[in-house]
């Protein structure tokens, strides 16, 4: 019998972060797949990092980042092309993972050549069309043109459910970014051999911030910044890391307004092996991003996110997350609270992670195994319980 075919399709660096630990399970299982890799180089250098650190060598390098590209540059680029790639190497299925430019065109130009579609973290969803922008309808319109639907949680799944697809295609999984978050906490020394090993020396609390959607761009991401000069001069222990982005207006609004800020330090963005050891040592995040809303609780640290809306509402519901929203004073109350209340901080460290448990490409694996008939049973999914919080009452934390 011949092996299936499958295509791991990505471009950014998030998708190579929560698609590396599916491509080494697919690996591992040799004898049943034969896997590619394709890369659209949506983003080249924050890509080329992940593909360096979690040893991915693409069997196509499409390079199609290009200087000042728009929306629609990056979509007609990737979906040409990749179009093209999958009719001459006709993969038995695609796998692409969220919301991005690369994830859809990669669905739809599978599509068009009849092939299926796994969609890794399906079923996000804020209701807003707009917000996330354009993530939020990539993700909708990349689950339309799916076949199978790896989705995180249950409520993933019920989004897919509302959105009329079939329960028999949907599998929960959990994400597999908690898998590639524990296999770098395993291998990472920490901080000592990295550019940011002076952060182990710092008295205080830790704070890191991470700021840089598209809709936050311009007032909202100034209200983000008036929000931690604030929190600085409330709380004198508290000392922020910032590796900010590299796009040139959030590099300009960081200057501006946090430059000079005592106990606030700009660095370069950092690799993912530096990055996960810098979570880990924090004592709060604040941010916008999507995915380090489902690695701080996996790593026991309290996150409040900087958006009106968030895809990733578990969080929220199970207590490890709070949704400030982008008004300075409503950031640094909800930040302020957990600084300030120890039981507080104490519930949202020991809840543990509602998107997944290490194991999620794993299942992502077997569901392909059923999917092609190499094994006779649905896999088993991904079913999250909260950790009950230890009832001692802790010591009183300082500001």
């Amino acid at each position: 019998m011949i092996s299936p075919k499958v295509a791991v399709v990505f471009g950014t660096r998030p998708e190579a972060i929560k698609l590396a630990p599916v491509y080494e399970e697919l690996s591992k299982r040799k004898e049943k797949f034969d896997v590619e890799v394709i890369v659209t180089a949506q983003h080249r250098e924050m890509l080329d990092q992940m593909l360096n650190t979690f040893g991915m060598y693409p069997d196509v390098d499409l390079d199609i980042m290009q200087p000042e590209q728009t929306l629609a540059d990056v979509t007609t680029r990737a979906l040409t092309q990749l179009q093209a790639t999958f009719a001459q190497r006709a993969p038995d299925i695609v796998l692409v993972q969220g919301d991005t430019c690369t994830c859809f065109a990669a669905a739809l130009a599978a599509y068009y050549e009849k092939i299926p579609v796994g969609h890794v973290e399906a079923g996000l969803r804020t209701s807003d069309r707009y917000s996330p922008f354009p993530e939020e309808m990539y993700r909708r319109l990349t689950d339309q043109l799916s076949d199978i639907y790896f989705a995180a949680t249950s409520r993933a799944r019920h989004n897919l459910l509302g959105d009329g697809c079939d329960i028999g295609s949907i599998f929960v999984t959990g994400n597999p970014v908690v898998d590639a978050l524990y296999t770098v906490m395993e291998r990472s020394p920490g901080l000592e051999k990295t550019e940011l090993h002076w952060v182990n020396a710092i008295e205080g609390r830790i704070c890191l911030l991470t700021a840089h959607r598209r809709e936050s761009l311009g007032v909202p991401l100034t209200r983000v910044f008036l929000a931690i000069k604030e929190l600085v001069q409330t709380f004198h222990d508290l000392n922020v890391i910032f590796p900010v982005h590299k796009n040139p207006k959030v590099k300009k609004a960081a200057e501006e307004i946090l430059g000079s800020t005592e106990r606030v330090v700009l660095c370069d963005p950092v690799d993912y092996l530096t990055f996960v050891p810098l979570m880990a040592r924090s004592d709060i995040i604040i941010t916008d991003s999507g995915g380090v809303q489902e690695e701080a609780p996996a790593l026991g640290v309290p996150v409040v996110v900087v958006r009106d809306t968030t895809e990733r509402l578990e969080g929220v519901d199970a207590g490890v997350a709070k949704l400030a929203g982008t008004q300075t004073d409503e950031i640094v109350a909800q930040v302020s609270s957990v600084l300030k209340n120890p039981s507080e901080y104490q519930r949202m460290t020991a809840v543990g992670c509602p998107y997944g448990d290490g194991r999620a490409a794993t299942r992502i694996c077997d569901v392909l195994e059923f999917y092609f008939g190499l094994r006779d049973t649905r896999p088993g999914e991904f079913d999250w319980q909260p950790v009950e919080p230890d009832e001692e009452e802790p010591a009183e934390a300082g500001d």
